[in-house]
């Protein structure tokens, strides 16, 4: 009896050897091709070459397409239905919430086609000062025909000291008789009617103290407790539709194996500005190509916040272990989402996609919060990604090889542009301009077709804004890690927050120092050089073709785009 376990942990050896040495391999072929620059195809003089390392490239892009447009069609194909036997607990987290935004979302909940005897709904605020009432007040009317309860707690899981509870009581005594003898110190008195009013009403709010996203998410997972089958995350800015839970039931249903699923978060606000309209066709990027691939091997790396389900039984397993997550001896105060995925991944489950659930979510439409947030994701992609190389033996082999590709693509691309803008030539820059545009309008036309929505051929300008904002950022974002406070404020602080800035300063500094100093060295080179001249042709019609591609795009997106969506010219603001 006892040789089965030695086997199989056996076997778990040698598979986590096996994926480590996949792993060097994928990396170490990547570097080679990289670094040999070795050449497939080159014209005349060399001014216009393809590579190993662009085929590579473009065998991954292949290949993750077709990869997600396969998962799409199995999507499509799944016709089991609901079982409607599951419970259900919702819980949305809050936090200085637009009203528009927050009645939306409850709106949403209580039009949700579950049935309401398997559903509870659990909103959880991040405050419990007068400041931040409405949203009580607000699930109150929303719910109020609902078997419906609120509370406001005065402390969290985290913050009841009881040694300060005693003395208080004692002082209480000391002044005068009535005081409690029997009093118990050890736990929070609320906290059990917490507990309690949780796991007997359907529908119930609680604004607690202060302590941050994973604080609020942890006090609705900790008192649901074993009450519930399911677990399904919300974000208070998030309108979900009508079969999204019943979407999400229908894939955890139909295999014991899956232990989460996410569905397909959309924006919300997509109207209220560039910034906002290019998240939008980012989103669905994401989504419906990268985390639909994913699926299809059954390892999607994020349960995104505004839509997942995940099963609480495994759940409750690792709840204490994902609240109590430190980073460099720092407790983790963001990445909420992406770490409980790889704690569920961490046990083996799988983790799939599914693009029948939909939800619509806010997004920053100023620069500086966007900025803000997509340096907080960055932080908790690099740090979640060395949590998530422990268990690239427990799943396929894709998801060891997305993982090494994804996570040093960024380094290349950064090493290519400085290179090329300090060594190079001004065709070279040039050159990659184009391909990173080339690049984009591909995928962007590719997008069109699976989505079948003409508009994705935008997506083809999120390049610009990669090279940028984005690459820049994410150096920013590796060397403050463990900083915790720049991170998407509430909706009440729209900007707050410059440091993001910073990065972005000194990378234009770098390729402005390049581009002058390749101008300079050019300048002393002998144009009329045979090799020059055809140069000369190249950088001519490069030229032109890359400003008629701009040109183009712009004229679409102001006469199309802008007419057809009137652009918000003032931010939310609260009046409470």
């Amino acid at each position: 009896m006892q040789l089965k376990p030695s086997l199989k942990r056996l076997g778990s050896i040698v598979r986590a050897i096996f994926t480590f040495l996949f792993a060097l391999v994928v990396l170490g072929v990547m570097i080679w091709a990289y670094i040999e620059g070795f050449q497939l195809a080159t014209s005349m003089y060399g001014i216009i070459s393809f590579g190993l390392y662009g085929l590579l490239l473009s065998l991954h892009v292949l290949s993750q397409s077709l990869f997600a447009f396969i998962e799409h069609r199995r999507m499509r194909a799944r016709t089991g239905a609901c079982s409607y036997t599951k419970t259900v607990g919702l819980t949305i987290s809050a936090y200085q919430e637009d009203q528009v935004y927050l009645k939306e979302c409850l709106n949403s909940i209580r039009a949700l086609s579950y049935p309401p005897e398997l559903l509870r709904i659990i909103m959880v605020v991040d405050g419990n000062s007068s400041d931040d009432r409405y949203m009580m007040e607000m699930f109150k009317e929303v719910f109020a025909d609902q078997d419906t309860n609120c509370f406001v707690w005065e402390n969290n899981y985290h913050t009841w000291d009881p040694t300060q509870a005693q003395q208080d009581v004692e002082m209480d005594v000391s002044m005068g008789p009535g005081g409690d003898a029997d009093h118990t110190f050890g736990e929070d008195p609320q906290r059990k009617e917490v507990e309690r009013l949780i796991q007997s009403h359907r529908c119930v709010c609680i604004m607690q103290k202060w302590g941050g996203k994973r604080e609020v998410m942890y006090t609705a997972f900790k008192a649901l407790g074993s009450s519930v089958d399911y677990i399904q995350v919300c974000d208070s800015d998030t309108k979900l539709d009508p079969l999204a839970t019943v979407e999400l039931c229908k894939v955890l249903e139909s295999d014991p194996k899956y232990g989460a699923v996410g569905g397909d978060v959309m924006i919300l606000n997509q109207k209220d500005s560039y910034i906002s309209f290019m998240s939008s066709l980012r989103y669905w990027m994401a989504f419906n190509i990268e985390r639909s691939c994913q699926s299809f091997f059954n390892c999607v790396s994020c349960i995104s916040g505004p839509l997942g389900l995940y099963r609480n039984d495994v759940l409750q397993q690792f709840l204490e272990s994902w609240y109590n997550q430190t980073f460099l001896g720092c407790p983790c105060t963001f990445g909420d989402d992406r770490h409980l995925t790889n704690r569920m991944l961490s046990m083996g489950y799988a983790t799939k996609y599914t693009a029948r659930s939909k939800c619509y979510t806010e997004t920053p439409a100023q620069f500086l919060r966007w900025l803000s947030q997509q340096t907080r994701w960055t932080k908790s992609y690099f740090r979640e990604w060395l949590y998530n190389a422990m268990w690239w033996h427990k799943h396929h082999l894709w998801m060891t090889y997305e993982s090494i590709v994804s996570g040093v693509f960024p380094f290349f691309v950064t090493a290519t542009i400085i290179q090329l803008f300090w060594t190079g030539t001004l065709w070279d820059i040039l050159w990659i301009l184009c391909c990173i545009q080339v690049i984009g309008l591909v995928k962007a036309v590719y997008a069109c077709i699976l989505r079948r929505d003409i508009v994705m051929v935008f997506m083809s300008l999120y390049a610009a804004l990669y090279m940028t904002s984005l690459l820049p950022a994410k150096y920013f974002a590796i060397l403050t890690m463990n900083k915790s406070s720049w991170g998407t404020s509430g909706r009440r602080k729209i900007v707050g927050n410059y440091m993001p800035l910073l990065p972005l300063s000194v990378w234009s500094a770098i390729l402005l120092g390049g581009l002058g100093y390749t101008i300079y060295m050019e300048s002393q080179e002998n144009w009329s050089a045979p090799d020059k001249v055809l140069e000369t042709q190249f950088i001519i019609f490069g030229c032109v073709a890359y400003l008629s591609y701009w040109l183009i795009m712009i004229l679409l997106y102001w006469v199309w785009f802008l007419r057809l969506c009137r652009k918000h010219t003032q931010s939310y603001t609260l009046s409470v």
